[in-house]
């Protein structure tokens, strides 16, 4: 008799997820949790039970996928459970393991979730408890499935040598532009950051009130920011962060900011605010995201007019580093009586070409993305081809930027964004940044080195 999916909702209202909020929220970086162990630690499963039920936690947005993998294997037993998914920094999934842990049972097999759970799951939630998440690496996904993701997109699974998830999809930063209008003003596309600061001051004169960005959501630090190699939370070792933020990586990017929003060509209004006009937009430095969720879905802006570029990077420099606004991971967990059933599940959501070539964001898995680019639906909106900007910003995400223990959108959305909403400058609000990210960093045990 063939089964069914069982799917339930974990909290009332978290089927209901909207996709735009999953995608920003879901923060993908690199780890703060990586050590220089020689390799993986010995991992002795639990009790294997041949063909028994597994239980998966996903998000509403992932659900479709792991619906569509169980009708097309349904002598997969699986009861699939709907949550957050860790959107928001929600610390649901991280929770519920703690209470498993003292009852000795109720884990899920496999869950979708943000980077930020590998912090947690791959340690013990208590001394002598196993940590949550598997390590993969250990004779569970094979090394050349993981070598097949973008180039340091695994990077937020791996702590102690060992690999703990397996990357959904990853939100690349590119240069977006509205090509119609740059033909229509006769501008060129910038290449550098030093050229996007000219156009961005030339076009405050021409063509007051438009555009070449937002500072003013909150995940833009991680657009302008992280995509200057700044070292808001950067990972010395496992338990030390960097945060020094009057590092020349920093204030240079700040500098070159304050000019722009001086000049009124880049707002501090969010982009996500209600009422924004999309039309204004000339440029926006921002996730690969953007075009389907921000530009098509939010602003409305007509297909064939927004196209994309590489990311930008500084005179001098030989290649540009970019930032990350997004992407999640899936995790098996450590506790599972079937991990064969439940890998083969984790491998086929983030490497078929069968799931990723409809997936709604980039994937992680290199073979997947480009399927994924090959799919008209992802591309036909834009003016021109995506495939060469998104391929080369995926390689090019600064890994310095260290996947925490906390969200860095908290500092910046109830530091920053108040401060320069109300006038100040970016280069003048960094010593309160600092602070913010320092205190928090602390609370959860960092040890914080400011220099």
């Amino acid at each position: 008799m063939q089964s069914t999916p069982r799917s339930r909702v974990v909290r009332r209202g978290a089927l209901v997820v909207s996709a735009i909020a999953t995608i920003a929220l879901l923060a993908g970086c690199a780890s703060a949790e990586q050590s220089t162990a020689d390799g993986p630690t010995t991992f002795e499963p639990v009790e294997q039970v041949a063909g028994s039920e597994i239980v998966v936690w996903a998000d509403s947005t992932r659900l479709p996928s792991v619906e569509a993998y169980q009708k097309a294997n349904p002598d997969v037993k699986m009861d699939i459970v709907t949550y957050d998914g860790g959107a928001g920094g929600s610390t649901y999934l991280q929770t519920k393991v703690q209470l498993f842990d003292r009852t000795d049972e109720g884990w899920p097999d496999v869950v979708f979730g943000a980077p930020t759970d590998v912090t947690w799951a791959s340690k013990p939630t208590s001394p002598g408890e196993t940590p949550f998440a598997a390590p993969l690496n250990a004779d569970l996904v094979d090394q050349e499935v993981l070598d097949g993701f973008a180039k340091g997109s695994l990077t937020p699974c791996e702590a102690d040598g060992n690999t703990y998830c397996l990357r959904n999809d990853i939100a690349q930063v590119v240069l977006w532009y509205n090509d119609a209008l740059m033909t229509e003003f006769g501008y060129e596309v910038p290449t550098t950051w030093e050229e996007y600061q000219a156009l961005g001051e030339k076009v405050a004169v021409e063509h007051p009130g438009y555009l070449v960005g937002s500072i003013g959501d909150t995940n833009s630090h991680e657009s302008y920011f992280w995509s200057a190699a700044c070292p808001a939370q950067e990972a010395e070792s496992a338990d030390t962060l960097r945060v020094a933020l009057d590092d020349p990586a920093c204030t240079r990017m700040s500098t070159m900011l304050d000019s722009l929003i001086d000049a009124g060509s880049l707002t501090t209004q969010a982009f996500f605010s209600q009422g924004f006009d999309g039309s204004k937009v000339l440029m926006a430095n921002g996730p690969s995201w953007y075009g389907k969720y921000l530009f098509d879905s939010a602003f409305k802006v007509p297909a064939g007019q927004m196209a994309a570029a590489a990311p930008l990077k500084w005179d001098g420099e030989s290649e540009a580093v970019t930032g990350n606004v997004g992407g999640g991971i899936w995790m098996v967990s450590a506790h599972s009586k079937n991990l064969e059933a439940s890998t083969a599940l984790a491998e086929w959501l983030t490497t078929s070409d069968e799931n990723l070539k409809d997936a709604p964001t980039y994937p992680a898995y290199v073979a997947g993305a480009e399927v994924w680019l090959e799919n008209p639906a992802n591309r036909d909106y834009f003016a021109n081809d995506i495939t060469e900007a998104f391929t080369v910003a995926a390689d090019a995400v600064w890994t310095g930027w260290a996947n925490t223990r906390f969200a860095s959108a908290t500092a910046w959305s109830s530091v920053v964004l108040p401060a320069i909403t109300g006038g100040a400058s970016l280069t003048d609000t960094l010593p309160a940044w600092q602070q913010a990210i320092t205190d928090e960093a602390e609370s959860v045990g960092y040890t914080v080195v400011n220099e």
